[in-house]
C-alpha cells in the first residue's frame, strides 16, 4: 500500500470515527495530491511525504501568526491538525548525524571558511532533502565553518 492509498484509507476511518481534527488534516493533504496529480504529475510516496512537508510548514507558518495574534482558542486546534500531518513524516536526522554528513561535505569541498557556506550547502542539501530541516543543516554547517 501507498502512502496515497494509506491517506485515503485513513480518511475513511476518520469519517466513521467522526473525526473532525483529523478528517480536516487528511482531507487538506489528499486535495494538495489530487491538485499535483491534475497537474499531470505522478506522485510516487516521495512526492508525496514532500506534499506533507509544504503543508506542514503552511501550518507551522500560520499557527506561529495566530500565537501572535493571540488567539489561543484557535492553537489547540491547529496544533491538533499538524500532530496529525507530522505522523505521515519520516523521522527527521539528530544534530549528530547532520553534523557528521556536514563534516563530510566540509571536507570534499574543502570549505575553510563562512564564504566557502555556498559550497558546502549545494553539495549537502541534495543528500540531506527529506532527512532533515534545511534550516537546521544551514545552522550546523554555519557554526562548523565558524569554527574552522
Amino acid at each position: 500500500m501507498n502512502l496515497r492509498e494509506r491517506l485515503q484509507r485513513d480518511l475513511q476511518e476518520a469519517i466513521r470515527a467522526r473525526d473532525e481534527r483529523r478528517k480536516a488534516a487528511l482531507r487538506m493533504v489528499l486535495l494538495a495530491v489530487q491538485m499535483a496529480e491534475a497537474e499531470g504529475r505522478t506522485l510516487d510516496d516521495e512526492a508525496v511525504i514532500a506534499l506533507i512537508r509544504k503543508e506542514v510548514k503552511k501550518r507551522e507558518e500560520a499557527l506561529e501568526m495566530i500565537r501572535r495574534a493571540g488567539r489561543d482558542d484557535l492553537v489547540a486546534a491547529d496544533s491538533a491538525e499538524l500532530e496529525v500531518l507530522r505522523a505521515y513524516l519520516p523521522a527527521l536526522m539528530d544534530d549528530e548525524a547532520i553534523t557528521e554528513a556536514a563534516r563530510k561535505a566540509i571536507a570534499e569541498v574543502g570549505a575553510a571558511s563562512p564564504a566557502d557556506m555556498g559550497k558546502v550547502m549545494r553539495l549537502l542539501m541534495p543528500q540531506l532533502r527529506g532527512k532533515a530541516d534545511g534550516r537546521r543543516v544551514n545552522q550546523i554547517v554555519r557554526q562548523l565553518l565558524a569554527a574552522d
